[in-house]
Order: structure tokens, then sequence, then C-alpha cells
């Protein structure tokens, strides 16, 4: 079975291709959800089995002034990416985002619950959630809380600053589920070659903490004091676009799928800390591959 993967030089794209290997990963140029011509040419032409769409409008603060650039990448470009995926018959899995929940729930949020997004970004994730929905064999796996080698993230961004800083404060109120692109890459590859229903799946690792617990953890990692991250709220760190409080998904429709749920968020990260090490300090070292 053949692959494509759209957004394959970000964070999560690099570890879906990496571990694929009849795969295409064409660049924006040759692939840009904005251009129906092109996204119908590069269907017929590769004609994958599946599709993974990895790419995404996702400077969430910019989307609340940019909705409509956002919405035709995130909401557009994916009906256009439909369409195409149902000329040839391929199985289409798109990725998602927990920011279409409000954050007002007080238990993880189930696959089937009514979604109510809060800021732009969510409202035009939403769209294009609603269009591969619509189709047979279409799949939207919800994510959040990313962290990876190949970008940017909240984990990366700690490590830099616990050797910069004394001290950091991080919002405490905020609940979510700290995901390893590493872990999702290979859940999503086993969704999409299972013979699974259609639908919603919520792919982030297990359990829940705070920015600040996973602060905590990183500075732990590093073999640094956690007491050095200070907890703060989010009213001291007000952004354009608000962030649900609590963003802890349920994974109860993988047994649907015969998958288990991914592990514990704390147990990925050990697990991936000396892969995401290397992988910086290669970065840090000028390598054109990572930098």
């Amino acid at each position: 079975m053949s692959w494509l993967v759209t957004g394959a030089g970000g964070m999560l794209g690099t570890d879906v291709v990496a571990r694929l290997d009849d795969v295409v990963a064409p660049g924006r140029g040759e692939l840009d959800l904005t251009d129906p011509g092109a996204v119908r040419e590069a269907l017929r032409r590769h004609r994958p089995g599946i599709v993974v769409n990895c790419a995404a409008w996702t400077a969430v603060d910019d989307a609340e002034t940019q909705e409509d650039a956002a919405l035709a990448v995130n909401g557009t470009g994916v009906e256009v990416l439909v369409a195409g995926c149902a000329e040839i018959g391929a199985k289409l899995v798109q990725v998602s985002t927990d920011y279409v929940f409000d954050g007002t729930a007080t238990e993880p949020y189930p696959e089937d619950a009514p979604a109510a997004p809060v800021n732009a970004y969510g409202r035009t994730k939403l769209a294009g959630e609603r269009a591969v929905l619509a189709y047979e064999r279409g799949y939207v796996v919800r994510t959040g809380w990313l962290y990876g080698a190949h970008g940017p993230s909240f984990v990366r961004t700690m490590a830099r600053l616990a050797g910069e800083r004394d001290t950091v404060e991080v919002v405490e109120d905020q609940a979510g589920q700290p995901t390893w692109t590493g872990d999702l890459a290979g859940r999503i590859i086993a969704l999409a070659r299972a013979d699974a229903p259609a639908g919603a799946y919520h792919g982030t690792n297990a359990g829940r903490t705070t920015w600040y617990g996973l602060a905590r953890e990183v500075f732990a990692l590093l073999g640094l004091d956690p007491e050095r991250v200070r907890a703060t709220t989010s009213e001291k760190f007000v952004r354009p676009a608000p962030r649900p409080a609590f963003s802890v998904l349920g994974h109860g429709r993988w047994a649907a799928a015969g998958l288990d749920p991914m592990r514990d968020w704390r147990d990925a990260l050990h697990a991936a800390w000396p892969s995401l090490q290397a992988c910086w300090a290669e970065a840090q070292r000028g390598s054109p591959s990572l930098a």
C-alpha cells in the first residue's frame, strides 16, 4: 500500500515519513492545499492508497486576525483533499486538534463530544474535520501538546530556558496531555493499516498534567532542580487567542480499531528524551537537515 504525506517537513510529518517505506512526501510547491489543481494533479499522479494530512495553518494567535487565510488551509484545503481522495478511492487521515473543544469539561472529552471551539484556529480545524468525517474512508485524529525532535515545541523551549534563566514561570491552570510525535506517528500508521471504522479518534498520550507539571518534568530530565519552575496563571500570559483550560481527551474508540490507547505521557517523554536531545544538539551545530 502506497502512502502520501502532506506537511512532511513538519514535526509530525517528519516522524510519519520516517516510519514508512513506500511513501511520497511532496513539498508545498507540488501540493499546496490552497491550490485545488495542484492537489488533484498530485493525487492522480501518485495514486496513493492512504493519504495522511499533516499540513495545517498552526499559528494559533495569527489565526485570530487571519481566519480566512487559516480556513483556506485547514478547512477549504481539506475539502479539496477529501474530493481528491474520493476520486482515487484513497483512505484519508486528517490530523486535528483538541482546540475543537471549549475546555470547560472536567473529565476527558470522548470522541463524540460536541465541538465548541473558542478560537479561530479551532473553528478552521473543525471545518476540516467535518469534511473528512463526511467521507466514508475518512479518519480524524485529534491531538494536542505535541513535541518532537524536528520542530519547535514547549518541551524544547523549556530545555532551552533551563540553560538561560535561574527560574521560569509556567501556567498551572491549563491541563492537557503532552504527546510525542513519535508515538502519534506510529499510531496513525497503525490506524490507517487497520480495518477500522471511519470516524474520529483521539491521538494523545495517556494521563494528564499541566504546562507547569510538564516543565518540571523537563527540568528533572535535565538533572536540574524542578523547583526552579514557578507556577503562575494564564492571566499572567494573555495571548490573542484564548486557550481551552482543559484539553484532556478520552481514548475509548481505539478498541473499535483493535488497537490499544497510547502510553502514559511521562513514559513517552522519558523514552523520547535521548533522541530529542541528540537531534536538538545536532540542529544547534547547524546541520542542514535539522536547523
